[in-house]
């Protein structure tokens, strides 16, 4: 089997080294080559053609923010994964990163006490990313099996809240349907996307100021209510908990479900509970299988559950588990899902939506 090329560019002569031996422990992946910044690798990309680039975002010469624009003309597919920190101004620089054509990120190892632990820190992040971003395709279109979605639970119910989990690609894929939502949503949003600390809260932030909806990370004891969208703080997981005539959010740092905190299954499960029949899931772009078991809980309460397509994720692993298991309505792009959002959110409803409504 070919193996999978990787080109790392970090002017750290240790990071490259530790990335150099992370990645050579694999059977699987081999190190096409190492740049020291942007400039330099974009000048090697042609004559390496690897598989997929890690891309560190502080550089001499050439940064990271500044080598994506000029790596995206030439390679516009080429999967691209930053090694960020794990501060603040890394998780800006991330953001900014992912919205100029990154793929995924990665952060870099704190306070592990040894090389050896490094080592296995990037390991453990980061072969799993390229494994999934280089798979080849498990069948070919032809001989791929025809998705069929259920049937709507109970027809056209009322839709009181909408929970939405994503992971690898995510970032991107909520500003596509966060930002598309108006302003006079009617039920609240609660989302689950895979990222530590620190990046999450940044991430509301710069969601917040994109559309017209609220958005903000979430806190123990916030109230879910109409028009806001709440997104779990990195390294807790998030329950919606029914008090009196309120629904309120739990944090808690109980231990990870599918190697994940957060994790889409505990807020579906309790999102499940909470809203019965009323509840809406979305499963967006991400690896893995987190979301599964939440989706079949929210089916199983009389809810329905909308996955993104394959051609549209990034990662088709988390909504591909959901709509290979039977549990999607339906299985949308990208850019249809906020429309079928909004649909659900004003069925039945006396007041309507004004689209692009200002905050």
């Amino acid at each position: 089997m070919r193996k999978i090329r990787v080109l790392v560019v970090d002017d750290s002569i240790v990071i490259r080294r530790l990335l150099t031996e992370a990645l050579s422990s694999d059977p699987e992946i081999e190190l096409a080559g190492t740049a020291p910044n942007g400039r330099i690798a974009l000048a090697k990309l042609p004559q390496l053609n690897p598989d997929l680039v890690t891309l560190d975002i502080e550089m001499p010469d050439l940064d990271g923010l500044g080598t994506l624009p000029e790596l995206r003309k030439n390679f516009p597919k080429l999967p691209v994964i930053m090694f960020s920190t794990l501060t603040a101004r890394g998780a800006i620089a991330t953001l900014d990163s992912l919205a100029r054509g990154a793929t995924d990120y990665v952060t870099k190892p704190a306070n592990v006490g040894s090389v050896a632990a490094g080592i296995q820190s990037v390991k453990d992040q980061l072969i799993p990313k390229i494994k999934a971003l280089c798979a080849p395709p498990v069948a070919s279109k032809a001989a791929a099996p025809k998705i069929t979605c259920r049937p709507a639970s109970k027809g056209l119910q009322r839709t009181d809240a909408i929970v939405i989990g994503s992971s690898t690609g995510g970032p991107q894929a909520l500003a596509n349907v966060l930002c598309s939502l108006p302003q006079n949503l009617p039920v609240p949003i609660v989302v689950v996307q895979h990222m530590p600390p620190v990046f999450t809260n940044h991430l509301a932030n710069r969601l917040n100021q994109e559309g017209s909806l609220e958005v903000r990370e979430a806190r123990n004891g916030d109230l879910v209510q109409p028009g806001l969208v709440l997104i779990a703080p990195g390294n807790y997981h998030v329950q919606l908990q029914r008090v009196g005539t309120q629904v309120r959010v739990v944090t808690q740092q109980e231990s990870p479900e599918n190697s994940c905190r957060p994790a889409v299954d505990v807020l579906f499960r309790s999102a499940a509970e909470v809203y019965g029949g009323n509840c809406l899931g979305v499963v967006l772009t991400g690896m893995g299988q987190d979301g599964l078991r939440g989706a079949r809980e929210i089916v199983d309460h009389g809810g329905n559950v909308l996955a993104q397509n394959e051609d549209t994720c990034v990662v088709w692993g988390m909504p591909r588990a959901v709509v290979e298991a039977g549990l999607a309505n339906k299985v949308l792009p990208l850019d249809e899902i906020s429309g079928a959002l909004e649909e659900a959110a004003f069925r039945g409803r006396v007041v309507r939506a004004t689209a692009g409504a200002a905050r």
